[in-house]
């Protein structure tokens, strides 16, 4: 079954289906990672996205339930070069998630590079590229959209066991964060992403986590005063949207970035070591800030990667450092930060 995939520009790419047929609304991003098509399909960070793999092979190991890093797909449609093996595909269309093949992903990315992520709709089956353009035209921009309540747990629920508790606040958290607390000798307690600071603060955490998510921290105002008023009171771990959130809380700002970090090869420069980093990172939005409390920064545009608010016990990571996809340099930075907490808690 033919397919196509159209940007808001009036861009169309053909391809070939390799999923569910349908047509599927978002923003059109691109991931530079070799491996992990399974975890970057199930992250919830990618929800409402289209995502095209600059890999020209996607699927050559298969799939496992082990991999994914949420209960569902939470990306919009695949949009790959080639699909390989019978897993991958079959597994995509169980899902009903939409795919296409044998696209120009090379053309496609330099697209979205030169012009910048874009509303786009990915259709498998037949469809007229003007009523589909239309529709795409009139969807709702990334900024400005808050999307943690899509995808964050409804209920609490509690991972792992030890003597330092902690908590998780989602916002779209992936397995992989919550399974590397677990197997630090935690006792982790996931929280929806709406939960009230005096309800998490009666539950006397060790620490608390800010997890990764979707959409613009911006539009999150709410979020932001929760952790305003955690910060100082309890030690705060931010990852990705988590780090954007408590950016706002201690009064920077944040900003779209043209076509967003998606890969598992993005270097990044530890000011305090000189120590460049090889990391995960999926996100669209960024920190604006250049002072002291900077920690990390990107060595592909500068900017703000990492941030320490030691006076309010508080500091956060843009990249992923669980790598769920991505390499292992960053792995020790969550098992640093609960060493910390269990000596501020042994204290």
């Amino acid at each position: 079954m033919s397919g196509f995939l159209v940007l808001e520009d009036g861009s169309v790419f053909r391809g070939r289906s390799s999923g569910a047929l349908g047509v599927a609304h978002g923003e059109a991003v691109f991931t530079t990672a070799m491996t992990g098509y399974q975890e970057i399909v199930t992250d919830p960070s990618y929800a409402e996205q289209l995502v095209a793999f600059t890999a020209p092979m996607v699927g050559n190991y298969g799939v496992s339930p082990q991999r994914s890093e949420s209960a569902r797909p939470q990306a919009r449609a695949v949009l790959m070069r080639r699909a390989t093996g019978e897993d991958w595909p079959r597994w995509l269309q169980a899902q009903g998630i939409v795919a296409l093949e044998e696209v120009d992903t090379r053309a496609l990315v330099v697209r979205l590079r030169e012009r910048g992520a874009m509303r786009a709709a990915a259709v498998a089956g037949a469809a007229s590229v003007e009523e589909v353009l239309a529709a795409v035209r009139a969807q709702a921009s990334m900024a400005g959209r808050a999307l943690v309540a899509g995808v964050s747990t409804p209920e609490p629920y509690r991972v792992g066991r030890g003597p330092t508790p902690v908590a998780i606040l989602d916002y779209g958290c992936k397995r992989s964060i919550v399974e590397r607390l677990a197997a630090s000798g935690v006792e982790a307690t996931v929280w929806p992403h709406d939960i009230d600071a005096g309800t998490l603060l009666a539950s006397r955490p060790a620490g608390v986590l800010l997890s990764n998510g979707p959409g613009d921290p911006a539009a999150l105002p709410a979020h932001v005063e929760v952790v305003r008023e955690l910060l100082g009171r309890v030690p705060l771990l931010g990852i990705c949207l988590g780090h954007q959130l408590l950016a706002l809380a201690a009064g920077l700002e944040t900003f779209k970035l043209p076509f967003g970090h998606r890969g598992a090869n993005h270097p990044v420069l530890e000011l305090a070591t000189s120590r460049v980093l090889v990391t995960s990172q999926n996100h669209g939005f960024a920190v604006r800030g250049d002072g002291p409390e900077v920690t990390h920064v990107s060595l592909y545009d500068g900017t703000v990667e990492g941030l320490a608010l030691p006076d309010r016990r508080a500091r956060s990571l843009q990249f992923h450092p669980e790598a769920g996809p991505g390499p292992h340099d960053a792995w020790p930075e969550i098992e640093a930060w609960v060493e910390e907490i269990r000596y501020a808690q042994a204290a």
